[in-house]
């Protein structure tokens, strides 16, 4: 298989006043093309941090990351910015649209930044729009939108430019569960059909089911690579407990044990009344 994206001993420290805070610590990866691989970790593990140094939005401490055969840290801030543009798309959690572009304006936003053809803008544009099932919204702005589709959009806009890696952090950190599953399976077809390398941050154990690996952080170090059929038994089990939890009381369970409380003077006039 080709690798897409390769990190070697990725280390990431930020100085305040209270001390250094090391945000990633000797991470290595691979990503083939092909294969989805899901970054897990609570809120603070270093999620966000991992992705933003495998997208080239902010560089290492120390350590060194390849898009293809491309040493991205090697890079100038312009030729950054390009390899960016040709082989990388990013999905957002709060999914990043200008308001007053329709969703065919925003997807075709990364093609004007390129200068690519209007004539080829157009095909590629509604080519994105129709493997997000979206090609009907395409006139609509992002307000006439649901929150999926909102987040399809983003999708689209991340690989109109036909990227080799996708980054998406929290995809669905702002989707209900039901829509949050269906973008994770549009992101899992598109890597899949398409050869897309991607790596999507969640926090979400119901969702790395999806994924090719999962990647468990802690701390800001990999504590744990497993495949996704070991991380859906993870989830599985999650699941477990979760059934097995006491049902919530019904209604008709709080009404017999309201009467079983002694009511005050007031209030058993209040009832007699309204009875």
């Amino acid at each position: 298989m080709t690798v897409a994206l390769r990190a070697e001993k990725l280390n990431r420290v930020f100085t305040s006043s209270a001390g250094d805070v090391h945000a990633c610590v000797d991470i290595d990866l691979e990503v083939n093309e092909g294969e989805l691989v899901v970054v897990r970790g609570s809120s603070g593990a270093g999620k966000t941090t991992l992705l933003n140094l495998l997208g080239g939005l902010d560089r290492p401490t120390s350590g060194r990351v390849w898009i293809g055969d491309v040493e991205a840290t090697a890079l100038r801030e312009d030729d950054l910015a390009e390899l960016r543009r040709e082989k990388l798309g990013f999905v957002f959690q709060s999914f990043g649209l200008i308001p007053v572009l329709s969703a065919a304006e925003n997807v075709e936003l990364p093609l004007r930044i390129a200068r690519t053809d209007p004539a080829e803008r157009e095909e590629r544009v509604a080519e994105a729009l129709q493997l997000v099932n979206l090609a009907d919204q395409a006139p609509q702005r992002p307000a006439e939108l649901s929150g999926g589709q909102q987040q399809r959009v983003g999708i689209a806009r991340a690989i109109v430019s036909r990227p080799r890696v996708l980054i998406a952090d929290e995809p669905t950190g702002q989707l209900d569960s039901r829509t949050a599953t269906t973008v994770m399976d549009l992101i899992g077809e598109l890597v899949h059909t398409r050869g897309i390398a991607a790596v999507v941050s969640t926090h979400d154990p119901l969702l790395v089911r999806r994924a090719d690996r999962v990647i468990e952080l802690h701390d800001g170090r990999v504590t744990s690579v497993s495949s996704g059929s070991v991380a859906e038994a993870d989830v599985a089990a999650i699941e477990e407990i979760t059934d097995a939890a006491p049902a919530a009381p019904s209604e008709q369970a709080a009404d017999a044990a309201s009467e079983s409380v002694p009511l005050t003077r007031a209030e058993a006039r209040a009832r007699r009344k309204h009875r």
